[in-house]
């Protein structure tokens, strides 16, 4: 059986044999094995027409392609038939929304009905995300039985979540605290050494030396510290930055018990040719009872010592305080604040007489830079020059003005000083001693140090900052905050670029370098001047 089509696609011959050829097969009556002879309709449209159809469908199906895998990638693959398929692309095709929307607005309005509501103590609360799927399931919940058990489940969360971090934030401040097992160790080696050890007891500075110690020609660097590391990695990083280390000298100023141990490791490791002389307080004549009543009182007031040694948790209402907040109130509970070392700073026109600048560095700064043009600084007639702290990239850290510092509620502050005034930061202070000497700075800090004690510590909590900024109010010059970046010891998102680049680099705050909370990512800027090959920081297993 053969079909024969005519040429013009009109009509067709079914015959039973292959011998109907030619024209002759499809006329009118050649050809006996005909069987059959069908007449189609006239063509309605041309191949022009034809052709236009098919570029427009070759245009259209690759976008229907791409749909459908995108719908597929949604889920669709998990239909199983052409309908299925179809309700889910239909919404897409014809622009028609799908019931998602609309469910997840309805259930908004059930977690805002259930957002006023409390939480039943008695309602059992599931302890994880797979038992709260599973009892969905088992016990069939409205949805705002639903949402009142995952309103539990967070409530709860947040919780545990914050009572852990308050755990966090207290042991923290322990450890910051506390003196590390291989410092302790050091202190005591070295103090063994310094009875033992005719050379560890050489006097510093030698004899021929003495008159530098008041040459305003030199530079003259004041430390005051009773960590004897730390004090080695301020001179090392000092003396290492130094263009002209030679023209450096260091004071560095120690308690009773440290200056055995702090003598003994500058005479055993010395930094020529810089010069150095290690104090103790007990070793000026003028600081006596009489000239220092108010510090005395602060060390030995028992609302002081309480405030400073006592439960630093008992009492505090840990719901209404955050985190953050409460870090910072652990911090200004640090003992060091009712330290005489910590406010000795106030006393440096006494201490040196002799001298007419110096700068002073915190035992917890690293120097990277040369240092001596601080001294060519014209301060303007203006006894402090210091960084400012209420403006810079970093808005936590540079952002300190006078209410961060001050109870200003305390109608004494309010009517004295101003909440918005810039605040600035100890740490690397270059002081002009000749215009301090004809100020009355130290008589005002003392004078608002026995407001504070009168008042219960209810002007101010953090330190020694805080009447150091009212005592020097107006005598400050700002100067570049090129020469002191602050922050390492507390903000662990400090730029690393920045820190590369600052000439004296600050650890203030708990996570000191020395300690185990230390940022690991900022530690080795203060460890590179920990000279670990020593024999006692060796024996005291102080690891790098």
């Amino acid at each position: 059986m053969q079909l024969h089509f005519s040429p013009s696609m009109r009509s067709i011959t079914i015959s039973s044999s292959g011998n109907g050829t030619g024209n002759g097969g499809f006329g009118g009556g050649g050809g006996g094995g005909d069987l059959m002879k069908i007449k189609l309709a006239a063509r309605h449209f041309s191949y022009r027409t034809l052709f236009h159809t098919i570029l427009i469908l070759a245009f259209l199906l690759p976008f229907v392609f791409i749909l459908t895998a995108l719908v597929t990638l949604e889920g669709v693959n998990k239909c199983s038939t052409i309908d299925c398929l179809g309700r889910r692309l239909g919404p897409k095709v014809f622009g028609r929304a799908d019931d998602s929307g609309r469910l997840v607005k309805e259930f908004v309005k059930v977690l805002n009905q259930v957002n006023t509501e409390e939480v039943s103590d008695s309602l059992k609360l599931p302890d994880s995300f797979h038992q709260l799927v599973s009892e969905t399931k088992n016990n069939k919940y409205t949805a705002k039985e639903f949402a009142l058990i995952l309103k539990g489940m967070m409530e709860k969360l947040e919780k545990e979540i914050k009572a852990a971090k308050f755990a966090e934030l207290t042991n923290k401040h322990f450890a910051a605290s506390s003196i590390p097992k291989g410092i302790h160790c050091l202190s005591l080696r070295l103090t063994d050494e310094y009875s033992s050890n005719a050379h560890a007891r050489k006097q510093l500075p030698s004899p021929e030396l003495l008159p530098l110690l008041s040459d305003n020609s030199y530079h003259h660097f004041v430390v005051s510290t009773d960590n004897i590391l730390a004090a080695a990695v301020v001179v090392n990083s000092t003396v290492r930055s130094s263009l002209k280390p030679e023209k450096n000298v260091f004071h560095v100023i120690t308690d009773k018990k440290t200056y055995a141990g702090m003598h003994s490791w500058f005479a055993l490791n010395p930094v020529s040719p810089a010069i150095i002389e290690v104090k103790g307080v007990h070793q000026f004549d003028w600081l006596t009872r009489e000239n220092v009543p108010v510090l005395e009182a602060v060390e030995n007031h028992n609302v002081i010592r309480k405030y400073y040694h006592g439960n630093h948790v008992a009492g505090a209402n840990l719901s209404d305080t955050t985190p953050r907040t409460f870090a910072s109130k652990l911090q200004a509970r640090s003992p060091k604040y009712i330290s005489l070392l910590n406010h000795l700073r106030i006393y440096l026109p006494e201490l040196f007489p002799n001298l007419d600048k110096v700068v002073f560095l915190d035992d917890d700064v690293v120097v990277q830079h040369d240092l001596s043009p601080l001294w060519d600084i014209d301060l303007h007639g203006k006894v402090n020059g210091a960084v400012e702290t209420c403006k810079g990239e970093d808005e936590w850290v540079m952002s300190k003005r006078f209410r961060n510092y001050f109870n200003f509620s305390h109608p004494l502050i309010a009517k004295n000083l101003n909440p918005d005034e810039c605040a600035w930061a100890y740490g690397m202070n270059i002081f002009d001693l000749r215009m301090w000497r004809q100020t009355s700075i130290k008589e005002t800090y003392h004078a608002w140090l026995k407001e504070n004690l009168k008042s219960n510590l209810s002007l101010w909590k953090l330190g020694t900052l805080p009447p150091a900024l009212i005592a020097f109010k107006g005598h400050v010059y700002p100067i570049d905050p090129f020469w002191h970046m602050l922050g390492l010891g507390y903000q662990n998102k400090t730029n690393i670029d920045s820190v590369k680049k600052a000439a004296v680099i600050h650890y203030n705050g708990q996570s000191k370098p020395w300690l185990e909370i230390g940022f690991e990512h900022l530690r080795p800027f203060w460890t590179k001047h920990v000279n670990y090959s020593n024999d006692f920081v060796r024996n005291c297993h102080i690891l790098e």
